[in-house]
């Protein structure tokens, strides 16, 4: 079971979080792309552009924010964190 926490942050408080899980066949990164993708659908938010720094931080921590500069449209919160809290 592939599990991913996604959280909206605005002046250090929580505005919302969802928990996305996924047990189909696939690569990591694919879970992942589809773990945001259903994120951004419940969060009603364009999806965000993977920058080089978000990319080095995912793969070190397994975690990474996204801030207005991934962002196309303007965001209404500081950053949106995600987080794998559980892998197969």
């Amino acid at each position: 079971m592939f599990r991913l926490w996604a959280k909206e942050w605005k002046d250090n408080h929580m505005l919302k979080d969802t928990v996305v899980c996924d047990d189909r066949e696939e690569t990591r990164t694919h879970k992942v792309f589809h773990a945001l993708e259903e994120v951004c659908y419940q969060f009603d938010l364009s999806r965000p552009i993977w920058l080089d720094a978000n990319i080095q931080d995912f793969k070190r921590h397994d975690k990474t924010r996204f801030t207005q500069d991934n962002f196309i449209d303007g965001i209404d919160f500081d950053y949106l964190e995600i987080h794998v809290i559980e892998e197969d």
